[in-house]
């Protein structure tokens, strides 16, 4: 990664939009990094209160835009932006992260965050990528920008932008290498079941085709066939596997996923609170596995979703998430 952090304990700020900030994109980042041990991670964002995550859970945020910036009028060392909901060309937070890169910030677009990092000026003349879907659509919004397939983190200068949501692992990783050096994130990638967390990428590998929109089209058409997953959460709940699992199975066309448990809210491993579901009884439960690295809910999920409602259906989640299932991003089990 470019540019030195400020600080001897870097500080990295992830910016959420309340209104809708995606779920893997987000949590996987604050829990690497924090697993890390290297550095200060917050969840910041325009409004105090929750943050509804898609396509599941909500947390709530950690601190406001206007706080962070009372408290470190320097900046952060490192931005992370996840995709939003909602496309404003203006707003508080492109305002944000307008002032965080002129301070000096290295800014990172997990996914479609990259859209963000465009309209906050951020990626003309460089080289960048974004989720499969989103690339034909950066790439008119933003002529000058260099479009750079076939990777799954592209660096440039103090700017980095990820393909689809699956590269918040890899690049995650990556991070805690350039601050760390590789050994730690060698053994943390261990610890969750990456032995591989570099930037090859088949970028050609992700389209829609006729087989895949039929699939949609048929598992949105079967309303009474729709199911709601609880996943039981209490403190300390692992966020790595909370999110690899809560984001797929809400991406099936046919399920959705929410955290249940006693109370209104649960605290997770990396300090994260979750608020629970509390209006809606879950048709089924599925629970995470405390004995399997993080990484490896995201390959039981899609095999589990396969069980449940057919081998395209999972294949249909694995596009959306740009991840290469059956392959897997690497075993070090």
């Amino acid at each position: 990664m470019p540019r030195p952090p400020k600080r001897v304990r870097p500080l990295v700020a992830i910016v959420a939009d309340n209104r809708g900030t995606e779920t893997t994109d987000l949590m996987i980042p604050q829990a690497v990094l924090t697993r890390s041990g290297l550095v200060d991670v917050v969840v910041v964002a325009p409004e105090s209160g929750d943050i509804a995550l898609m396509p599941a859970l909500t947390i709530a945020t950690q601190q406001t835009l206007d706080a962070f910036d009372r408290a470190h009028p320097d900046g952060a060392d490192y931005v992370i932006v996840p995709a939003f909901h909602h496309d404003e060309s203006s707003g508080p937070v492109i305002d944000w992260l307008k002032r965080q890169a002129g301070s000096h910030a290295v800014v990172v677009g997990i996914c479609e965050g990259a859209k963000v990092l465009g309209r906050a000026g951020l990626l003309d003349g460089r080289k960048a990528t974004t989720h499969w879907y989103a690339a034909d659509s950066l790439r008119l919004a933003y002529p000058t920008m260099r479009w750079t397939p076939h990777r799954r983190y592209v660096i440039d200068g103090g700017i980095v932008t990820t393909t689809g949501v699956t590269a918040s692992l890899p690049v995650s990783l990556a991070l805690v290498e350039a601050i760390g050096g590789s050994r730690p994130a060698r053994e943390l990638a261990g610890r969750m079941g990456i032995a591989d967390y570099g930037d090859a990428h088949r970028s050609d590998r992700y389209r829609l085709n006729a087989s895949r929109i039929w699939r949609v089209v048929s598992n949105g058409a079967a309303l009474w066939r729709h199911e709601t997953v609880g996943i039981p959460v209490d403190d300390g709940a692992d966020g790595i596997a909370l999110a690899l699992t809560a984001d797929p199975w809400s991406r099936t066309y046919r399920s959705q996923a929410i955290a249940v448990g006693t109370g209104s809210s649960v605290i997770t491993r990396d300090g994260l609170r979750l608020r629970l579901a509390d209006r809606h009884k879950p048709d089924w439960l599925i629970r995470l596995d405390a004995g399997m690295p993080s990484a490896k809910h995201l390959d039981r999920a899609l095999s589990a979703i396969s069980s449940r409602y057919g081998d395209s259906t999972a294949d249909l989640v694995a596009l959306q998430l740009e991840y290469p299932w059956p392959d897997g991003l690497g075993d070090a089990g």
